[in-house]
């Protein structure tokens, strides 16, 4: 089948997301996500979207201080009315999709019960506005699946398929033969994996262009097509280096202009689309 493609429009970092848009549509893409910030302007990029004939796919929920929600505290509290909030704008903008990074950090491996207390609150007002959330694997595989088994049979619960982050976070553990009943999305990316097996690190995390590093690409579409998915696939990409990491492809990547880059990642896409 033809897959409709897409990608995140705060990729090229040397341009504002309203122009990464127009680059986006004139490269050939169907679709972009965006990031959200609380005050983004989502309302304009919904506007141009629109103009630009482009399907705005998600809205990427914040992370930062994610992982606050499993310990009950005041600012997981708080954490929940900012996904709530994040809900609702999805809702204003008519986007149907919410991403969700459902834990940040590598030293901690315990979900708790208030923790998916907290979380089916937010699955509860995503449902109310007619919102689906995808949970991103990440590092923390305990509390994707966590989540998952207590609310993936809900139908505005789903999955969302980082390759990077199987690739060096979940050391190549297939996810997907877990969770691709309920794929929702995508964010398809390459790394080169873990350097340190001991020390799983969020600087292995490159989002590359697709066959820039060690995704195995032909695998990734069979196991794509293994489990029926017919939606869009959606890439993360970014030009921006990782500290302490080789810069040169990110090098090259910003050396080009935002519709160089945005062209040559949709020639990347139409590879692994067609695999």
């Amino acid at each position: 089948m033809e897959y409709k493609l897409g990608v995140n429009a705060e990729a090229y970092k040397n341009c504002s997301v309203e122009e990464n848009i127009s680059f986006i549509a004139d490269a050939g893409f169907d679709a972009f996500f965006t990031e959200w910030k609380g005050d983004s302007p989502l309302d304009k990029w919904a506007d141009i979207a629109s103009k630009k004939g482009l399907i705005y796919q998600s809205i990427h929920s914040p992370f930062s201080k994610v992982n606050h929600i499993w310990y009950g505290s005041e600012l997981g509290k708080e954490y929940v009315e900012l996904l709530k909030k994040c809900i609702d704008d999805c809702k204003a903008v008519d986007v149907p999709l919410m991403i969700v990074h459902p834990f940040i950090g590598f030293n901690e491996h315990e979900p708790t019960d208030i923790g998916l207390e907290l979380y089916g609150r937010i699955i509860e007002h995503a449902d109310k506005k007619n919102i689906r959330i995808a949970f991103e694997n990440v590092e923390g595989e305990e509390y994707l699946s966590a989540l998952m088994q207590k609310y993936g049979d809900a139908p505005c619960v789903g999955f969302c398929w980082d390759t990077g982050h199987e690739q060096c976070y979940n050391l190549g553990k297939d996810i997907m033969a877990l969770y691709g009943d309920k794929l929702f999305g995508t964010h398809f990316n390459d790394n080169n994996g873990c350097l340190d097996l001991f020390c799983i690190t969020w600087r292995d995390d490159l989002h590359l262009l697709p066959f820039d590093g060690k995704v195995d690409w032909q695998g990734v579409m069979s196991r794509i097509r293994r489990h029926g998915y017919n939606g869009i696939l959606t890439f993360e990409l970014t030009t921006s280096p990782k500290p302490d990491r080789d810069t040169s492809l990110h090098d090259s990547y910003s050396a080009m202009s935002g519709q160089e880059f945005y062209t040559e990642a949709y020639n990347r896409a139409k590879r692994v689309a067609a695999l």
